[in-house]
C-alpha cells in the first residue's frame, strides 16, 4: 500500500514539473536561439530502515535538445545566426563570461554592442565598443566592420571580433537565466571554425504541436496519479471495515 502512495505521490509532484518545463519550452517558441529542454522520469527506491517498500518517483538531470533552429533572413545588419555548432559569448549580469545564441543585437547608448536583453557581447578583448554614426557589417567570422555614415566605403575600421566558442555539449549546463555556462566555470577557448550568418536570425528548436501534445499528456498521467491516490484511500478504508468486523 505504502508503494503505490509513494509512487503516486511523488509522480504526481514530477509531472507538475515536467508541465512547468515544457509550459517554458513554448512560452519560448518565439524567441530566437532557444533550446528546447527535456526531461526524463525514474524510479528510485528510498534506502534505510523501514523504507524497503518506498519508492519514489524522480526527475533526471534535465537535458537540452542542441538541434539547430531555422536560419530566417531578416536584412537588418546587427541580426547574426550561428550558422551549425556554437556560441555567441556574451557577458552576464555578474560580469562572467556566457553563452547564447540569440543574435538580435542592439548597440547601447554607451556605444557597447549588446544582446537586446541588454547583455555585454564579448570580443577578443572583453565587451566591443561601436563608434557612434557607423554603419556596421558583420562578417561571418564575427569581425565587425564600421563605416561613418555618409563616408566612403574604403573609410572602413574594425571595431572588433564577435568570440565565437563551441565547447563540446556535455561541458555546457543551461542556467535559470536561460544562458549556457561551462561546467566546470572556465571560459571556453574561441573557435574560428564556428561562423556566422548575417542578417539572419535563429528561430527556436521547439515544435509547438509536440509540445501541446505533451501537455496533453502529463495532465493525463497527473490524472492517473490522481486516480491511483483515491484508489488507495478507497482500499485503505475497505481494509479498516473488514478489520473492524473481525
Amino acid at each position: 500500500m505504502d508503494r503505490v502512495i509513494y509512487l503516486a505521490m511523488t509522480g504526481a509532484k514530477q509531472v507538475g514539473l515536467q508541465q512547468a518545463a515544457v509550459a517554458h519550452n513554448l512560452a519560448n517558441v518565439s524567441t530566437h536561439g532557444f533550446k528546447e529542454e527535456l526531461n526524463v522520469f525514474r524510479a528510485l527506491p528510498y534506502v534505510g530502515e523501514g523504507a524497503r517498500t518506498r519508492a519514489a518517483v524522480v526527475e533526471t538531470t534535465p537535458r537540452t535538445n542542441y538541434t539547430e533552429g531555422v536560419l530566417q533572413q531578416s536584412g537588418r545588419a546587427l541580426d547574426v545566426a550561428v550558422r551549425g555548432p556554437g556560441w555567441l559569448a556574451v557577458q552576464d549580469a555578474n560580469g562572467q563570461e556566457a553563452y547564447t545564441r540569440m543574435g538580435h543585437l542592439q548597440v547601447s547608448a554607451n556605444g557597447i554592442l549588446q544582446t537586446t536583453n541588454g547583455l555585454s557581447v564579448l570580443g577578443d578583448a572583453g565587451p566591443i565598443s561601436i563608434p557612434p554614426d557607423q554603419e556596421i557589417v558583420i562578417a561571418k567570422d564575427g569581425t565587425i566592420s564600421t563605416v561613418p555614415v555618409g563616408e566612403n566605403r574604403n573609410a572602413v575600421a574594425i571595431a572588433g571580433r564577435i568570440k565565437l566558442v563551441n565547447p563540446p555539449e556535455a561541458d555546457l549546463t543551461r542556467s535559470p537565466d536561460g544562458l549556457f555556462r561551462t561546467k566546470d566555470g572556465v571560459p571556453a577557448q574561441a573557435d574560428a571554425a564556428v561562423t556566422l550568418v548575417s542578417g539572419a536570425l535563429e528561430t527556436s528548436n521547439v515544435n509547438a504541436a509536440e509540445a501541446m501534445v505533451n501537455m496533453i499528456s502529463l495532465a493525463r498521467q497527473f490524472d492517473m496519479q490522481m486516480r491511483v491516490l483515491r484508489s488507495a484511500e478507497d482500499n485503505h478504508r475497505s481494509a479498516d471495515k473488514i478489520l473492524a468486523l473481525q
